[in-house]
């Protein structure tokens, strides 16, 4: 069974929006409509991070139908809202007497039903396209990342954070050939005997010859549960058909090697297994290696990380601390104020650690470096990260969508915030190697150069003014992951003087303690 057959099946479970190009017989589902804004409402109310209310929000979003179409306008006249197409009025009705959720849930659905009838722009974009921008109005006014997910998007979104079902492969095409780059050690593919390094001829009998990388990818893919038959070549030239059954795999996050002395471990992002399986790279590369072969030191590798699951990234940092705050958020909601802290314990038993960023590390990348920073248990290395310090949480709507709001704000160990900010790092590689080579020099005397740049950062406190963050992210502007990023970390673990005096606790939030 093909994906696109799994995803017509999943989307059967949820009431379906109406199609464009169907201006002539189709009818708006109001009813569905108003059950989607009521929830919507319900649920953003309590949690956004600056208060609105319900009929605010209403009116942001309202204004969606005009941007389909610019002959429409919505005014709030008072007593009634009037629906008007040039200057007149199509529709009106009487404003709700309460904020309440579903009352104006119920008087939004009512009038993109009386704009559907009367405007053929907005029919033929299709009831999906006037939902959608109902939430981009709406969103608009918030902040950058709130969002509304359509049905279909939001499903596959879901596969993707709880890992789609495969057989837990990474696929390169090299020339003609389809090369297995890494094998989900957890994975069926592993089971069945695939390593790194065979070529993929096959699946379900279909040659990959001439196909796309994408193509071949939704071959493997598929229902949880279901097999599917990979013909393998070996790099010996043998050839084998295995007949694997798809499981849900979570995307690999962590690779890891030893390079001469050093480990060197990449984080893509934080997927539902990081922590267990950066764990495991420690210990079988670290903690558990011969004492003659042991690593001297690790270097962390987030640059380009966009991020992914809090709470990841919250054990995944745990991993490296005995104990102590990893990060604070704090929102309207009771639920969106914690104090996040360290439930591990050290897995690499105190070994040497520095961080690489550049200006695409994000998220929950950033709250990883931020806080090994903070707490003084590594050095970070590359250059301002690009600031996302705002946490979204999830709703699951009636129409099968989803809404991503964002709920709380947050505060790295010190107390400065992420968003907007970023992480500014001890060793500055952004402004060029005659600078990253000062820097490093001085720093073997016992020096820090960024120190008043470093106090001066974490010294912010929000909300702060555009002025301020372009002032402190300044000391290192983002930028690229480069070469010198790398040399440099070698630098500070082949040299103790420099790796301490760049690894610096800073004062922690507040009455925190660690």
């Amino acid at each position: 069974m093909r994906p696109a057959l799994a995803l017509v099946l999943l989307l059967l479970s949820v009431p379906a929006w109406g199609q464009p190009g169907r201006s002539g017989s189709a009818e708006f589902p109001s009813e569905l409509a108003a059950s989607v804004l009521s929830a919507s409402f319900e649920f953003l109310e309590p949690r956004t991070l600056e208060p609105v209310s319900v009929p605010q929000m209403a009116l942001w979003g309202l204004r969606g139908i005009t941007s389909l179409d610019a002959g429409l306008t919505i005014e709030d006249s008072g007593p009634t809202l009037d629906l008007r197409l040039a200057n007149r009025t199509i529709h009106q009705r009487a404003v709700p007497p309460a904020p309440s959720a579903a009352a104006w849930g119920q008087a939004g659905a009512e009038l993109m039903s009386a704009a559907w009838k009367v405007s053929d722009i907005v029919r033929d974009a299709g009831s999906q396209a006037l939902v959608t921008r109902f939430f981009d109005e709406l969103f608009n006014h918030l902040d950058p990342y709130s969002r509304y997910v359509p049905p279909g998007a939001a499903s596959l979104d879901r596969a993707r954070r709880s890992g789609a079902a495969g057989i837990g492969l990474v696929l390169a095409k090299v020339g003609k050939a389809f090369i297995v780059q890494s094998v989900n050690a957890d994975g069926p593919g592993a089971e069945a005997g695939i390593i790194r390094g065979d070529s993929i001829l096959a699946v379900d009998d279909q040659p990959t010859l001439g196909e796309d990388l994408a193509t071949v990818l939704s071959w493997i893919s598929g229902i949880d549960g279901t097999e599917v038959g990979i013909t393998v070549r070996r790099r010996d030239g043998s050839t084998q058909v295995l007949d694997i059954e798809r499981v849900v795999v979570p995307p690999e996050t962590v690779f890891a090697e030893q390079v001469g002395t050093v480990l060197l471990v990449r984080i893509a992002g934080f997927s539902s297994d990081t922590d267990r399986r950066l764990a495991q790279e420690f210990e079988r590369l670290l903690t558990k290696a011969p004492a003659a072969r042991r690593p001297r030191g690790v270097v962390l590798d987030l640059r380009g990380n966009r991020g992914g699951l809090l709470r990841q990234a919250v054990a995944a940092t745990s991993l490296m601390l005995e104990s102590g705050l990893v990060a604070v958020t704090a929102g309207r909601n009771p639920g969106a104020t914690h104090e996040w802290r360290a439930i591990a314990h050290d897995a690499t038993e105190g070994a040497p650690l520095v961080v690489l960023v550049d200006g695409r590390s994000a998220s929950a990348a950033e709250i990883m470096a931020a806080a090994l920073a903070d707490q003084g248990r590594a050095v970070v290395v590359g250059s301002s990260t690009l600031g996302k310090g705002l946490v979204q949480t999830i709703a699951t709507l009636p129409d099968g969508g989803e809404l991503f709001v964002t709920w709380s704000r947050v505060l790295a160990p010190s107390g400065w915030p992420i968003q907007s900010l970023g992480v500014l790092p001890q060793v500055c590689t952004s402004q060029g190697p005659d600078a990253t080579w000062q820097q490093l020099t001085s720093l073997n005397r016992g020096r820090l150069p960024l120190a008043d740049a470093l106090a001066r950062h974490d010294a912010a406190r929000a909300p702060l003014p555009g002025s301020e963050i372009a002032a402190l992210r300044s000391a290192c502007p983002a930028a690229e992951g480069r070469e010198a990023d790398m040399t440099a970390a070698r630098y500070l673990l082949d040299h103790p003087a420099a790796y301490a005096a760049a690894r610096q606790p800073r004062p922690l939030f507040g009455l925190l303690k660690p």
